[in-house]
């Protein structure tokens, strides 16, 4: 059997277009729209779609029990993760209150709430 590759990840969020800015700043990636949804693509084609959901819970992290979880999260590796953290809050993204990375990691919050890290490559 060939290798699967991936194709696409879907993000949901209650406003795709600010998604859509968010990363597509943050990551350098151009935006586009694939499929009918607003996109990001980076030069290597890693493609992030972003829908449009009515009824959108933002998740909680770190998570707590009764309460809408993660799903997953995006971990990057960035030259300096000060320089880095400084820009996704330019952006619209805060700094997770909890954080478990020390020096090697900052995990934020996206503008529609969910985590990723900037790591130290």
């Amino acid at each position: 059997m060939k290798e699967i590759l991936l194709g696409n990840v879907m993000v949901d969020c209650a406003d795709a277009a600010l998604l859509q800015r968010f990363y597509g700043e943050l990551l350098g990636w151009e935006q586009r729209q694939l499929y009918g949804c607003p996109a990001v693509r980076s030069a290597g084609g890693v493609v992030f779609l972003f829908t449009q959901e009515a009824d959108y819970v933002p998740p909680v992290w770190p998570e707590e029990a009764g309460r809408q979880q993660k799903q997953m999260h995006f971990d990057f590796q960035v030259e300096s993760v000060p320089e880095a953290v400084q820009r996704a809050e330019a952006l619209g993204a805060v700094k997770a209150k909890a954080q478990f990375g020390g020096e090697e990691f900052i995990t934020m919050l996206d503008p529609a709430g969910h985590p990723f890290c900037l790591c130290q490559k």
